[in-house]
């Protein structure tokens, strides 16, 4: 019965873990489709799925399958399929699509989207979308291009629904119903400003619609009001999104004067993306990687890793020469020192996940420092202590030397201690010297604890077992 009730689990788990992703027939109906030149079938097969999906799919297809699927459906990738793509995806798409046709994608997007959609383009193709939006859309996308790249000016929205501090809700709802082709298609907040233009709270839309006629705005303010400075990096502005649960936020220029307002959609994929290239740079693949990218790009961004692993790799093989006589006496060393930089390894490899992890989202800082490092290093040498003893029996017990057993349990505690101490210190202070930790500690950490595993693995064997 419990064997049938964690098969019925495991089923459920997957099926739920499928409900959202394409269905795997997609591609083969579409090639289908697109041989027989059918444009009315691939209208009734792409009509139920979201951009997202189209975005999804248009990633999965080889480049020729995408080529000739837009040659004949071009008009049907809108701004949203543009803005869903891939970015290192979206170059090839733009350039595959007809001008009016991107002229109409681009003139449905909001502001934010467009400056998303055309920064990482080539200035051909930046320009060439700038001349089809209107005088002011195009005038709004060119000042949050002049911002600084990751900046709260790229990512805030210029469509803005404010209103003066002294208004009424009567007044506000007024306002609204006069104006309503002009509003963002998506808002949460009325943002109250002075007659400066300077923002000075906030009201949402359900605060908004559930008072009387009469009430003043200023008296249903929110709490969460916070002002985003327009040069702040927008991983800062994902922190406080994220740390003060908000929905939106003004952005505000030098002077403190209402600018656009960035929305939690934009906050949250900062995040992502943010949370998508730690994992990346961990990994050594490089922080911009992508199931799009062609082979020699994929080739470079991996290659550079590559050379610092070996570097690093020979470091720790000079280590291991320095003990070449105690390895030609001694064959039982050259069996087991793997395993006590093996466990090293690991054992660096969860604090330095652990560490990144806390400089990212800022929870490890000076004031706690000193508590993790000792938290770590008690850890290590209590899990050092566990496997000693492991490893002390199997050198007893396959090598009958109860000596040999007592250096690599030794060792065993010495390497998952300074592991521990690594994985927290090494991201630390590359983080102090404004590197990445996320990029440089894997090596560092690595190097480490192979280079402390062999020398005190085989250093105690040559004073204990020779």
């Amino acid at each position: 019965m419990a064997d049938q009730h964690d098969d019925e689990v495991l089923e459920r788990d997957e099926d739920e873990r499928d409900a959202y992703a394409l269905d795997e027939s997609l591609r083969g109906r579409l090639k289908a489709l697109v041989a027989a030149g059918d444009v009315d079938g691939i209208d009734a097969l792409m009509e139920p799925l979201h951009p997202a999906d189209i975005a999804d799919l248009l990633e999965q297809v080889s480049d020729g399958e995408r080529e000739s699927w837009l040659a004949l459906w071009s008009r049907g990738i809108d701004g949203e399929v543009l803005s869903e793509l891939d970015w290192g995806l979206r170059e090839e798409v733009i350039a595959l699509l007809p001008g009016d046709v991107l002229a109409d994608a681009v003139r449905e997007l909001d502001s934010d989207d467009v400056v998303d959609l055309v920064e990482d383009l080539e200035d051909d193709q930046i320009e060439a979308i700038l001349e089809v939006l209107e005088p002011a859309d195009r005038v709004a996308v060119e000042q949050a291009l002049a911002y600084p790249e990751e900046t709260a000016g790229r990512l805030m929205q210029r469509e803005v629904v404010h209103a003066p501090e002294h208004w009424t809700v009567g007044e506000m709802i007024d306002y609204l119903r006069a104006h309503a082709g002009q509003l963002p298609e998506q808002f949460y907040h009325v943002i109250l400003t002075d007659p400066r233009m300077k923002p000075t709270g906030y009201v949402t839309l359900g605060r908004l619609l559930s008072s009387a006629r009469q009430t003043p705005l200023q008296d249903i303010v929110e709490d969460s009001f916070r002002v985003i400075p327009a040069t702040q990096h927008e991983d800062d502005v994902a922190y406080a999104f994220n740390q003060y649960h908000l929905i939106s936020a003004p952005v505000v220029d030098e002077d403190g004067r209402l600018v656009g307002v960035i929305t939690i959609d934009d906050a949250m994929i900062v995040l992502d993306e943010g949370a998508e290239e730690e994992i990346l740079k961990l990994a050594g693949v490089g922080e911009e990687s992508s199931l799009s990218d062609r082979v020699l790009e994929t080739t470079k961004q991996r290659f550079p890793w590559l050379f610092v692993n070996l570097i690093t790799a020979i470091l720790a093989s000079l280590v291991i020469a320095q003990f070449e006589d105690a390895i030609a006496q001694i064959v039982a060393l050259a069996v087991l020192m793997p395993i006590v930089a093996s466990m090293g390894g690991n054992a660096g490899t969860q604090s330095l996940t652990v560490a990144v992890r806390a400089l990212a989202t800022r929870d490890l800082t000076s004031s706690n420092l000193m508590r993790v490092v000792l938290r770590e290093g008690v850890v290590g040498l209590i899990n050092g202590a566990a496997f000693a003893l492991v490893m002390g029996i199997v050198g007893l017990v396959w090598f009958g030397s109860p000596a040999l057993g007592g250096v690599i349990a030794a060792a065993m505690v010495i390497n998952l201690f300074v592991a521990g101490l690594a994985g927290i210190l090494i991201p630390v202070v590359l983080d102090r010297l404004n590197i990445d930790p996320a990029l440089a500690s894997g090596a560092f950490v690595t190097t480490v604890t192979d280079v402390v595993g062999f020398f005190a693995f085989l250093g105690l064997a040559v004073v204990f077992l020779l």
